[in-house]
């Protein structure tokens, strides 16, 4: 009994194995050489049976083989799921893409798909390593074929393979359906009620429609299995109810192109309502409709067919025709059961069943290539041609069969055009015969064709649809020839019998060839070389449906041709090459930060790219935020009586144009909301009191319940009269608690956005007399979107964590940086073994790369960006990858794209957490800002995991902040968040903090001169700032009307200018330093000379001070050292602008033309002192002297200037990061260098040889002689406490006084 069951649980085919051990076992290193076929050798050293995964040697084919092929006979059927291929032993010869054939029959072939409809797998890039392919669903096979498609050609190289399959013995009871049969399995007890199912099926079949298994349920159960139009469906229902109007019945589909008569494998598993249908590797999961879990069905289940008295079938479906295999229910093995003929089986009939699968020998071929063509042999000079095929293809054109008449008659061509059959002949000297027939013949079905012709008629028959022929009478005359050519027509065809077509060629397959009523035998028309043909694929059908399932997003149409698909997006709202990236944007916010300004209805996707659909709402646009307003079907308001606390009445809330988790996802994503609400009542009480249970409450998110009202806190139970102490009874918390017998009402706004929107109000206390209420509910409205502001900043190397990224066959990827640095890696996601994964990293200044692994191979796409990236403003990224294309972009740059070949598969399935802020191991960490990072339109909360420990900050701020040593002397801070510099370029200062003084030191007589501008400013800039003054950039090049000096000095000679401006007019500024010390400021604008006293102490002591001037407009201030500002005004008739400056002069004033007698009066002898920190705007004369940036200086100087510490202030001492301390020059090593000779390197050993062994000798001393005292001070004949002697006396014995032992050691 135990054998049988473990046999059983061995069969069942859902990897279902009683033991724990692995289906991976070698299958082929143990076969003998009669196992091994092969379409040719190279030499008998390169026969087949060397082929086996390590070997000594290796298969490879004769150089002259067109379409070499190698086969396994496994001996018995195996479960299949991987193989493992290498190249051959010790050379270049390697295959690098080949295809996997598999089948029960040395002569019938199924082609192994891999997910994205691509036959070939990936082989090898050496000859030693071994490349593994698992594949993505097991299959049963006994017989293997690989075909060698691209191989090593480099260093003489050709095709070579050793290969491994990988597996697990099957065992296969197989049952043949002709269609008038069926096997019926009884339940025990008559009956099923099973909470959980596990049901396994294999079939194949040339039909599209069929019964494979079918049992229903007294109260509405149904559980059946079908096949229609080569598709699988699943009807199931735990049951229905007419009373409760419940309709459980659900149907999942999967599956496409079943007919083909290959094998597939079904696992149906449900537990309660969840259903999960798998039909080779398509998994379909559903819900089943109800509250039922059980699925109660009654007496039988039908495993093939139904057939009973007055119903050979059942209304609907035909029974089967194929064979079935290995039919599993619940653990059950039925065929097996049948085959033993036990009781609780039933054959309807008592027909005899086929226990073996007699398959029908089809030899189809697929035309797979680019100049795939098949030439055959026919009949020459016949009056008569039948011609007779089946094709099947997704493409829209293509040549099916092509012949030239006998005599130079002309041409028959038959081709596949819009989805029909075009037949067209030619005529030599005429015009040619033109027809269609049939309709969307390119849908992936069998479909056959059926050509009849003589002269002056022709009869196509399409489908075999006999009764409709169509029918060509026009004068025509036919001699057939003994060349047809079908798929295409060769390059190369110079007899007088070519072929030539201006149709594409056919991709597809075909099969039962049928020329002048004989069927062609490919095999021995080819053995004996009486057809040509190229890339063609014989005894197998490729086709596979790529849209099945529907490859494209959010309900787009798929279509598609042999080798590719196209996705339709109209009217989804979404655009791409699978319909994933949404055409809207995510909210009202961001329609006003990409621009539009007016208020109107707008389209909005909160989740973007996500599962919800858009839809339209009302944007009220602001300069500095927009309101999103959703409207619905309560806003005027709803009266409401006769409701009661045990049978409210419920006003439901129906917004408009959006569902509720559309509405809900609106609320979530934005900054605040609010929704008024209003209770208006006649002797109808709302919440009754703090603690009693409310008559009326609002419903919101979650379902969940709240009693709370407008104008008041969260979950106090109170309205909004008792916050604001206007209830009109004090002793209430709501108006309508009073209970009067007039109209009061409670309102106010509900503003917790995690409670709304609202969805129901609950009234439940109008049914007395006279009691009556009124409920209105107002728009959602909210504004702003945290998405966009949701950032954080990097200030240290770290990353941040997030739940594994699953995003399927698509993925998009969006957000915003900003930096100093020139690298980082900005997010990846990765597996275990690094098979998948994904990154986003900036490589260098201007490079942003895209780089994945999520099918065969690392691929990226790069984005070469012609701005640094590395600006510190912010940067908007955006990434997609699906199944046909990769891409990135930054800002409105194009697109940087890279397309995949046909067929991809996109395996994105990670199991490391995501990282974001560096790769693993924090590895190329980035330091700066990010913020609204989306994963799939899902925003990823980045101010949630701030750590400040970790150097995670909120908001975009770095070290400049809370710097310990702030810039100084208007530094600007420069953030490098993991450190800051200071950018001293608009200062007068220089040093790491701009705190390092500039001087200089004037002798008597000398002066320094700073050119402005050389020439002066023309009358239309003039003109054109006078119209626009804000325009005064573009058209002075400087602001007149507002002017920032200061400098520092010390001096003990007076009188001197201190610093002075001229212009090219009569206009200056001067700070003059007269006889007293005390210091006076001259502005001179226009006609008028203003003279300020800026102090009246003396300053010239030899002590150092500060002097600041703000000029802005018609105010003036001043400030000397610390003391308080003194502020000036110009009149309002007098001219504020400052026109044209030309110089700026230090030490003395050497302008040439009239000078101010004051002036004059205190400019000789000149300054003599030192001057540091001069800055007039933007422009510093001694920091261009001393640190010039350019060739060609603006200064001029005269006389003995030279740089001086004098600064008006001590140094900043603080700390300078390594990374940009000039000075640090990293850790030293001392190391011989290697030019020095063999010479001294063998004196320098030499020495240190000899040092070495003094060290020893000495070393050895110095223990010998600690080790000789030792042994003189020990004492003499000590017995061990293991002595018979007590140890105490021992002790007593042996004790001496210090003397003696003193004595001992002398004497010794």
């Amino acid at each position: 009994m135990t054998c049988k069951i473990l046999g059983m649980c061995l069969l069942f085919w859902g990897v279902q194995r009683c033991s724990s051990r692995e289906c991976v076992d070698p299958l082929i290193s143990g076969l003998s050489a009669s196992n091994f076929w092969a379409s040719s050798r190279y030499n008998f050293l390169y026969s087949a049976n060397f082929a086996k995964l390590y070997g000594s040697s290796g298969w490879s084919p004769s150089t002259s083989d067109r379409q070499p092929w190698l086969q396994i006979n496994l001996g018995r059927k195996y479960r299949l799921l991987a193989i493992a291929t290498q190249g051959t032993f010790n050379s270049y010869d390697w295959v690098t893409k080949y295809t996997l054939l598999y089948g029960d029959r040395p002569d019938s072939w199924t082609p192994y798909i891999m997910k994205g409809g691509n036959s070939t797998l990936p082989g090898n890039w050496n000859y030693y390593q071994v490349k593994r392919n698992v594949f993505h669903y097991a299959f049963t096979a006994k017989h293997i074929r690989l075909l060698p498609l691209e191989w090593n050609t480099e260093n003489g190289g050709k095709i070579g393979v050793r290969l491994e399959l990988f597996g697990c013995a099957y065992d296969s009871y197989v049952l043949q359906y002709n269609g008038d049969d069926a096997v019926v399995y009884m339940f025990p007890e008559k009956r099923s009620r099973t909470l959980h199912d596990h049901i396994a099926i294999n079939f194949k079949t040339l039909e599209q429609d069929g019964l494979l298994l079918h049992s229903e349920g007294i109260q509405g159960d149904l559980f059946t299995l079908e096949l229609k139009k080569g598709r699988l469906y699943l009807h199931i229902s735990l049951g229905s109810s007419i009373v409760h109007k419940v309709d459980g019945r659900i149907t999942l589909t999967a599956g496409s192109l079943l007919d083909n008569l290959h094998w597939h494998y079904v696992t149906i598993k449900r537990y309660g309502r969840q259903v999960n249908f798998t039909v080779d590797s398509q998994t379909v999961t559903a819900i089943c409709n109800g509250e039922f879990t059980h699925l109660d069905l009654d007496t039988q289940m039908y495993v093939g067919g139904v057939i009973e008295k007055n119903m050979p079938h059942l209304p609907t479906t035909p029974n089967f025709r194929g064979c079935l295999e290995n039919v599993f229910i619940n653990g059950i093995n039925v065929i097996g059961k049948a085959k033993n003929e036990e009781p609780d089986i039933r054959i309807p009939r008592n027909k005899k069943m086929h226990y073996a699968c007699r398959d029908i020998l089809l030899k189809p071929m697929t035309f797979a290539g680019p100049n795939n063509f098949l030439q055959v042999p026919g009949f020459f000079g016949k009056p008569r041609m039948f011609v007779k095929f089946k094709f099947r293809s997704w493409d829209y054109t293509g040549l099916l069969m092509f012949t030239r008449f006998a005599d130079n008659l002309g041409a028959l061509e038959l081709g596949l055009s819009e989805g029909q059959i075009n037949v067209t002949i030619f005529q030599t000297g005429k015009k040619k015969i033109q027809f269609a027939a049939g309709y969307r013949l390119n849908d992936g079905y069998w479909h056959s064709v059926d050509l009849a012709a003589r002269d002056n008629l022709l009869t196509l028959t399409i489908d075999e649809e006999e009764g409709s022929p169509l029918k060509i009478t026009n004068p025509f005359s036919i001699r057939t020839s003994d060349r047809y050519f079908f798929g295409g027509c060769p390059k190369t065809n110079n007899t007088v019998f070519k072929c030539e077509t201006k149709l594409n060629r056919f991709h597809g397959c075909m099969q039962h060839i049928f020329i002048d009523n004989e069927q062609l035998d490919i095999d021995i028309i080819l053995q004996r070389q009486w057809a040509r043909y190229e890339e063609l694929l014989l005894g197998t059908c490729g086709i596979t449906d790529r849209c099945t399932p529907n490859p494209c997003e959010h309900e787009g149409r798929c279509i598609q041709s042999w080798d590719d698909f196209i996705c339709l997006c109209e009217n989804t709202g979404y655009k791409g090459e699978v319909c994933h990236m949404s055409v809207y944007k995510e909210s009202c916010e961001a329609y006003r930060l990409s621009g539009k300004y007016w208020s109107g209805n707008y389209t909005i996707d909160p989740d973007l790219s996500g599962p919800l659909k858009p839809f339209e709402v009302y944007c009220k646009m602001k300069s500095y935020k927009s309101w999103t307003v959703i409207m619905h079907d309560q806003v005027e308001g709803t009266k409401v009586t006769g409701s009661s606390i045990d049978q409210p009445y419920i006003v439901n809330v129906n917004y408009w144009n959006a569902s509720w988790d559309e509405v809900t996802a609106l609320a979530n994503t934005s900054m605040y909301c609010e929704q008024w609400i209003d209770y208006s009542c006649y002797k109808s009480r709302l919440l009754n009191t703090p603690n009693g249970r409310p008559f009326g409450y609002w419903i919101g998110r979650n379902n969940e319940s709240h009693y709370y009202w407008g104008g008041t806190f969260r979950e106090v139970q109170k309205c909004g009269c008792h916050v604001n102490q206007t209830c009109v009874d004090p002793k209430f918390q709501c108006n309508c608690d009073a209970d009067y017998r007039q109209w009061f009402s409670d309102k106010g706004y509900l503003d917790f956005r995690d409670h709304l929107p609202v969805r129901r109000v609950v009234v439940g206390d109008t049914n007395r007399t006279g009691s009556e209420a009124r409920v209105t509910v107002g728009p959602l409205r909210c504004h702003g979107d945290k998405n966009i502001w949701n950032t954080i900043a990097f200030t240290k190397p770290t990353y941040i964590t997030f739940p594994t990224f699953q995003p399927g066959t698509t993925a998009d990827i969006s957000f915003h940086f900003k930096t100093y640095r020139d690298h980082g890696v900005f997010l990846e996601n990765s597996d275990e073994q690094l098979r998948n994964f994904i990154r986003i990293e900036m490589n260098t200044t201007h490079n942003l790369a895209f780089i994945f692994m999520v099918g065969d191979g690392i691929l990226n796409v790069t984005l070469h960006s012609p701005v640094p990236l590395n600006d510190n403003e912010w940067h908007f990224v955006q990434a997609e990858l699906n199944v046909k294309v990769a891409r990135i972009k930054v800002d409105y740059q194009p697109w940087a794209v890279k397309r995949l070949p046909g067929q991809t598969f996109v395996t994105m399935k990670f199991t490391h957490p995501l990282l974001v802020g560096a790769a693993n191991r924090t590895l190329r960490p980035f330091l700066g800002c990010l913020r609204g990072l989306r994963m799939n339109g899902v925003p990823l909360d980045l101010e949630g995991k701030v750590n400040e420990e970790q150097g995670i900050r909120r908001n975009c701020t770095g070290q400049c902040l809370n710097a310990t040593i702030p810039c100084r002397n208007s530094g600007q801070c420069i953030e490098g968040y993991a450190s800051y510099t200071c950018d001293c370029n608009n200062t007068a200062f220089d040093g790491f903090y701009c705190h390092k003084d500039i001087g200089a030191y004037f002798e008597i007589g000398s002066w320094l001169k700073y050119n402005i501008r050389k020439k002066p400013t023309s009358n239309e800039a003039v003109w054109a700032n006078w119209i626009d003054p804000h325009y005064d950039n573009f058209s002075l090049g400087y602001n007149d009307t507002a002017d920032d000096i200061e400098f520092s000095f010390s001096t003990v000679h007076a009188p001197a200018v201190l610093l002075y401006i001229s212009s090219f007019v009569q206009d200056y500024i001067a700070v003059i330093l007269k006889t007293d010390g005390s210091v006076d400021l001259r502005y001179k604008l226009g006609l008028v000379t203003h003279k300020y006293q800026l102090t009246n102490r003396n300053l010239a002591d030899g002590y150092p001070h500060y002097v600041n001037i703000t000029r802005h407009n018609r105010t003036i201030k001043t400030q000397v050292d610390y003391m308080e500002p003194i502020v000036e005004k110009i009149t309002l008739v007098e001219d504020a602008r400052f026109d044209s400056p030309k110089s700026m002069f230090l030490g003395r004033v050497m302008e040439v033309g009239d000078i101010d007698y004051e002036i004059q009066r205190h400019n000789a002898p000149g300054f003599i002192g030192c001057i540091s920190g001069v800055r007039y705007n933007v422009y510093a004369p001694l920091k261009t002297l001393f640190r010039p940036n350019e060739t060609d200086l603006p200064v001029t100087t005269q006389g003995y200037v030279s740089e001086s510490n004098c600064g008006a202030f001590p140094p900043v001492l603080g700390y300078v990061p390594w990374e940009v301390d000039p000075w640090f020059t990293s850790i030293e090593y001392f190391y011989m260098h290697d030019d020095i000779g063999l010479l001294w390197i063998a004196v320098i050993v030499l020495v240190a040889f000899v040092l070495l062994l003094g060290g020893l000798y000495t070393i050895y001393i110095y223990a010998y002689q600690q080790k000789g005292s030792y042994h003189t001070n020990e004492p003499k004949n000590l017995e061990s406490p293991s002595s018979s002697r007590p140890l105490t006396e021992t002790l007593r014995r042996e004790k001496k006084s210090i003397q003696e032992i003193e004595e001992e050691v002398r004497s010794g």
